[in-house]
């Protein structure tokens, strides 16, 4: 019996330790934030041999990309939800390279600084959390090895701060992006008023604002060689599909190269799983070719 323990044993230890090799880790942790005054959640998915390839005196470096929650989900909404079930398949069938997806906790932001000053997300993002992810965490910190993603509230996030900031970002990616073309006429309350004023304060919104922004910084964008993706459902019910329709022919038109789809499907976690995938090969692939 002993004999039969001992060499199932021998059998299960590499296949077990492979399996864990095979599979990386999710790390959730909060960073005390002085910009904000409070403790940010977030969550970085480690890839595969992430331990053993940092525990050296040349450890290994990753390149990261910052994935951005949606309005009313969380730092963990990604994982919870399908994406760490979807990122392992893509990499065990070859298909991923090996990078950190980090998640921060983005709230009711939009990813910005509040119009009343009150609340300075993007300050938060750009110079105490991208720095701090850096320096705790194995990662790269040159351009071509940071990415920044997104859906929804998430996705106008991501494609706000990749257009502000095109220096510091390689990729962008964006799925159902709360695109809104024009700012609302009427008083608005809830989190967009918390956000953008309320009334809207216009400058403060032109300020944020995807179109705006691609607009005005048009040439650096260009020359940056800046990898711009996103999509959206037909069927949106908040009328996304039209502002991702009026981004792809600004851009068509300042000549900003990007890939843009519309889809079959509404604002629901089933179109974004449906369609995760392709933004995460396209990143991979703008890594892959950094290397």
């Amino acid at each position: 019996m002993r004999r039969c323990l001992r060499w199932l044993a021998l059998f299960l230890i590499p296949f077990l330790v492979g399996q864990a090799h095979s599979q990386g880790r999710i790390d959730c942790n909060a960073l005390q934030s002085r910009i904000l005054g409070e403790a940010v959640h977030y969550c970085v998915m480690l890839p595969p041999g992430y331990d053993a390839a940092t525990a050296g005196h040349s450890p290994r470096r990753y390149p990261v990309l910052y994935f951005l929650h949606g309005l009313g989900d969380n730092e963990q909404t990604i994982f919870k939800g399908g994406g760490w079930d979807l990122i392992q398949d893509l990499r065990q069938k070859g298909q991923l390279s090996d990078f950190l997806v980090v998640t921060p906790e983005g709230k009711r932001s939009f990813y910005i600084n509040s119009a009343d000053g009150r609340v300075r997300y993007s300050d938060f993002f750009i110079r105490e959390f991208i720095p701090y992810i850096e320096s705790h965490y194995s990662a790269r910190r040159e351009r071509s090895a940071r990415a920044i993603s997104g859906f929804s509230m998430g996705g106008y996030g991501a494609l706000r701060f990749a257009f502000a900031y095109p220096e510091l970002f390689s990729s962008v990616s964006a799925q159902s992006a709360a695109l809104i073309t024009e700012p609302p006429r009427q008083t608005i309350s809830g989190p967009l008023g918390a956000v953008f004023g309320n009334p809207i304060d216009l400058r403060h919104w032109n300020q944020n604002s995807p179109f705006v922004l691609a607009k005005r910084n048009r040439t650096s964008i260009r020359t940056s060689g800046l990898s711009i993706y996103f999509n959206c459902g037909r069927e949106d019910e908040f009328g996304f599909d039209k502002g991702a329709v009026e981004l792809h022919r600004q851009l068509q038109a300042e000549g900003i190269q990007h890939e843009y789809h519309l889809y079959p499907g509404n604002h629901d976690a089933e179109y974004f799983l449906a369609h995760l995938g392709e933004a995460l090969l396209i990143h991979s692939r703008v890594f892959a070719t950094a290397k």
